[in-house]
């Protein structure tokens, strides 16, 4: 079974809701809470990961539902996160953010199994369309 499925909890009021868990990994620490204060506040629980390595590591062992990784350089580094993403659960959105569009990474980012690849800032009506349902409407049939 993929990741997707095990939510944890919140406290408090809406015990009884699932929240989405996000996964932020940019090693630019400006960037990291640019994107997990929009996730927050868009109600997510979000794990900042400030190296490439991390982010991969902390993907299996805790189970996210969205994932933003950076590309970082012209090298993407940030493709070793979206890597492993893909080879613990092919239905994880991972959405790669650049400072600039570079073709070869976004062909990359593409092909190893990213859902998009956007040029950054993304503003939060942007990540907002992004994000998957809450677990409790998505599983709602």
């Amino acid at each position: 079974m993929g990741l997707r499925g095990k939510h944890q909890k919140t406290s408090g009021a809406t015990d009884s809701l699932p929240q989405r868990k996000a996964l932020v990994v940019d090693e630019r620490p400006d960037g990291l809470e640019y994107y997990a204060a929009m996730l927050e506040a868009y109600g997510c629980r979000v794990r900042r990961c400030g190296a490439y390595g991390e982010g991969a590591r902390c993907l299996g062992n805790e189970p996210f539902d969205f994932v933003i990784v950076s590309q970082g350089t012209p090298k993407f580094e940030g493709s070793c996160v979206v890597k492993r993403a893909v080879e613990i659960d092919r239905s994880l959105p991972v959405i790669v953010v650049a400072g600039w569009l570079d073709m070869g990474s976004y062909i990359e980012a593409m092909q190893l199994g990213a859902t998009d690849y956007l040029v950054e800032p993304l503003t939060a009506w942007e990540l907002g369309r992004l994000l998957p349902p809450p677990p409790c409407l998505s599983h709602a049939a």
